[in-house]
């Protein structure tokens, strides 16, 4: 019994120096939390509204003006799917709902046929999603050159890789890039979505919530070409960051979320264990005592 009274103590310090952990990832995801989701709240009404923009746009460019390549839509026989995720897991759903977001793309109909042929790929941002989707599909290729910008959500390193997607989709080596990533809403509530990133959509006929639901016609100073030329790639620069600080925020949202809720399941844990070292000590003395009461019977006997 006292074996097991040792046991039973050895499992309460372990879940007593886990909980630490647990609290102290919490803390650490918390302050960090607070920063990236100031970061996408400042940049994510100016990213809707540039799209936006660029939507109208490209809707009203014609062939051979400044940046009208990025809307020309063209079969699909070469694709890329970024997948945007965290390099570290410990946050709950967050990175599989990424990773299974994307699945549903490869195996949807837009993708089956570039499939088929050898001419999809993964790019991959951040560890977690390209793990998972390299094991359920192995016939994917997974680019993880640019696997490290999501540890650093700065503005050049997201700029980086929209410069990579824009230069293939422009040399025609892909003709269709989306983005998979999880769109943040709170520290409890992230949303994985896909959003078509090249070609750049028409704008919707109803209104999208920014004010850009219709078409408009632009006055450009100086030339039309000139300014596209370098708008429309600013605009698809400032879009992908608006993507990466989504999966940061979220990230940190969604891990706070699973440490707390990892420190309540240790507290219960520890309850169980405490009653159940009570109840063994107390057979140890109960046992203890009847030996005594045996043992001074027997001697008065």
């Amino acid at each position: 019994m006292a074996g097991g009274l040792k046991e039973v103590r050895d499992r309460i310090a372990s879940v007593k120096n886990t909980q630490q952990i647990t609290k102290a990832m919490k803390m650490v995801s918390a302050a960090k939390l607070r920063r990236a989701q100031q970061a996408i709240q400042e940049v994510r009404p100016y990213a809707s509204r540039l799209n936006a923009i660029l939507r109208n746009i490209l809707a009203t460019l014609e062939e051979g003006d400044g940046g009208s390549e990025f809307g020309v839509e063209r079969p699909i026989e070469r694709a890329a799917i970024v997948v945007a995720t965290s390099d570290r897991g410990l946050a709950g759903a967050f990175n599989p709902n990424i990773a299974k977001q994307a699945a549903q793309l490869l195996d949807s109909e837009t993708y089956r046929r570039a499939r088929a042929n050898g001419g999809v790929e993964i790019i991959a941002i951040g560890r977690k999603g390209a793990d998972y989707l390299k094991k359920r599909f192995p016939d994917v290729r997974i680019n993880r050159e640019f696997e490290s910008v999501g540890a650093t959500p700065t503005f050049d390193n997201a700029a980086r890789v929209s410069e990579y997607l824009m230069d293939r989709f422009r040399d025609g080596t892909l003709d269709r890039v989306d983005v998979t990533y999880s769109r943040f809403r709170n520290a409890a509530v992230q949303f994985a979505s896909t959003a078509q990133y090249l070609p750049v959509a028409p704008p919707a006929e109803e209104d999208d919530g920014v004010g850009f639901g219709r078409q408009t016609d632009y006055l450009y100073e100086p030339s039309k070409g000139e300014l596209l030329r370098t708008l429309v790639p600013s605009i698809l620069r400032t879009t992908l960051h608006a993507y990466v600080l989504d999966v940061a925020a979220g990230e940190h949202g969604a891990r706070m979320t699973a440490m707390d809720k990892a420190t309540d399941n240790a507290d219960e844990l520890l309850r169980d264990l405490k009653i159940s070292y009570n109840k063994a000590r107390q057979e140890v003395i109960t046992s203890e005592l009847a030996e005594i009461v045996g043992g001074a019977a027997a001697l008065e006997g």
